[in-house]
């Protein structure tokens, strides 16, 4: 539809339903005498109704349809009652209860299991342990989110694609949706699995971190500070700054630290993937200004 027809229309936007709201769902369904299932005197055992309240991925109706299909193939009772346990709601939904829990330890447990298998460049396990999350009834965008971390802890520009891969994987899910969207997501994991690993980055941020909370909030070197006024201008701001593109190959020999913290060196890289270029830029520049 285009911008004008828009105009025109009231549009509502439609959010899938949390298993809270669900299970909310399927309690009026026993409930309600006219339209529900109250005449069946049925019962949902604890970790039945988390269970087609998880799988049911936002969808009432699909909720609702385990719901009936579980009533209906339990045998009352001696008291005339329908006790749904998991293994009716199991085949209700035609999905198995994987041990999951996502309060709980086992939920960091897998977690901890696919970040592991990611930086130990084991795709497979990596594949294994995200379908272990998606089946059990995760949020998807929360794998996304934590890949998205990881490439930038465990891989950093080691393999500086590896960010882009892992948002694009989170973009795409997003677009796509469940069931089609998990594809993108195993892709992300796959590519992080196998490209080169250094914490590099995340070691110097920590550095750099503490510097700043130990050191406190220390001035700006004058040389470096922007001086849009006149005021600024003679008291010293951006006074005798070298322009880095006014030197050959762009290199110039600049203090950019406070003076209370002197040099610095935050940044080590490693002789793996794109890190191995880095360090030579790194060095190489070094040397060329030490002669300056």
């Amino acid at each position: 539809m285009n911008s004008a027809l828009l105009s025109r229309c009231r549009v509502l936007t439609l959010k899938a339903l949390t298993p809270e709201e669900i299970g909310l769902i399927l309690n009026r369904a026993l409930q309600e005498e006219e339209k529900g299932l109250k005449s069946w005197e049925a019962q949902l055992a604890p970790e039945a109704w988390k269970h087609i309240s998880v799988m049911a991925h936002g969808d009432a109706r699909v909720a609702l349809n385990a719901l009936e299909v579980a009533v209906l193939a339990t045998s009352p009772g001696l008291a005339g009652q329908r006790f749904i346990t998991l293994d009716i709601a199991e085949e209700a939904m035609q999905r198995k209860a994987l041990l999951y829990d996502k309060e709980g330890e086992e939920h960091y447990n897998i977690i901890s299991a696919f970040h592991k298998s990611l930086r130990g460049g084991d795709p497979d396990a990596a594949l294994y342990w995200l379908a272990r999350m998606i089946e059990a009834g995760e949020d998807p965008l929360y794998v996304a989110r934590r890949m998205v971390r990881f490439a930038s802890e465990d891989i950093g520009l080691a393999d500086p694609q590896a960010l882009k891969i892992a948002l694009s994987s989170m973009e795409a899910f997003h677009f796509i949706g469940l069931p089609e969207g998990e594809l993108a997501l195993a892709e992300a994991a796959v590519y992080l699995a196998t490209a080169p690993k250094s914490n590099a980055l995340y070691l110097a941020y920590e550095k750099a971190r503490i510097d700043v909370r130990e050191k406190g909030a220390l001035p700006v070197p004058l040389v470096i500070r922007n001086a849009p006024t006149r005021l600024m201008k003679e008291l010293g701001y951006g006074r005798e700054y070298k322009y880095a593109h006014d030197f050959p190959e762009a290199l110039v020999e600049q203090d950019y630290f406070p003076q209370e913290l002197g040099s610095r060196s935050y940044y080590q890289p490693t002789n793996r993937g794109m890190e191995r270029t880095i360090a030579q830029r790194l060095e190489y520049w070094r040397k060329k200004m030490n002669r300056m």
